[in-house]
């Protein structure tokens, strides 16, 4: 029983290091009822390495996790559910430099946050500098989601409208510096 419980212990405290290495950047609610939690996250090896920095070419992950919420929500929505085909950028600007970057995030899925939005990135500056941080949300195009009726009576022609969400003094320092190994 003492090994049972040591265990279940230790795989939760290694779940809590896992997650407690990620730097919410900032969370949104848009209406219908999605939610947009935005992280730094440690840099991870991530295939196929022909669509991705190599982990070690690297500073940073940065995610943008979107899920249906949990309450008021669209009748027949999965609560908590991943919401896929949306169009992610990401700015990433030093504050102390002006020198920016800008990524597109794709879709990712890994044990801890399953689907999400993401990519490896490096800093432009030092690792200890302040960054601006904007993501721009467009929903999925007519191309890629088909509305029916009853849907476009309730909400219109679209999932949901675009958004920009800006921050500023995000620190990534502590980040950059861990390691997932």
């Amino acid at each position: 029983m003492k090994e049972i419980i040591f265990s279940i212990c230790t795989l939760l405290a290694f779940n809590f290091l896992l997650n407690a290495q990620e730097l919410i950047i900032g969370e949104e609610r848009v209406e219908p009822g999605v939610i947009f939690i935005f992280e730094g996250a440690i840099k991870d090896h991530v295939v196929p390495q022909s669509m991705h920095l190599k982990e070690n070419q690297t500073n940073i992950h940065i995610e943008a996790r979107v899920n249906w919420d949990i309450n008021n929500v669209p009748k027949g929505t999965v609560h908590g559910g991943f919401i896929p085909n949306l169009h992610i950028t990401t700015k990433v600007t030093n504050e102390k430099t002006g020198l920016s970057t800008f990524i597109d995030l794709v879709t990712h899925i890994n044990l801890i946050d399953n689907f999400h939005y993401a990519r490896n990135i490096s800093l432009p500056g030092a690792i200890g500098d302040l960054y601006s941080v904007e993501f721009n949300i467009t929903p999925p195009t007519k191309i890629e989601l088909a509305l029916h009726n009853d849907w476009v009576k309730m909400y219109g022609e679209k999932l949901f409208n675009g958004s920009t969400f800006n921050y500023s003094g995000v620190n990534f320092e502590e980040i950059a510096k861990a390691n997932r190994n």
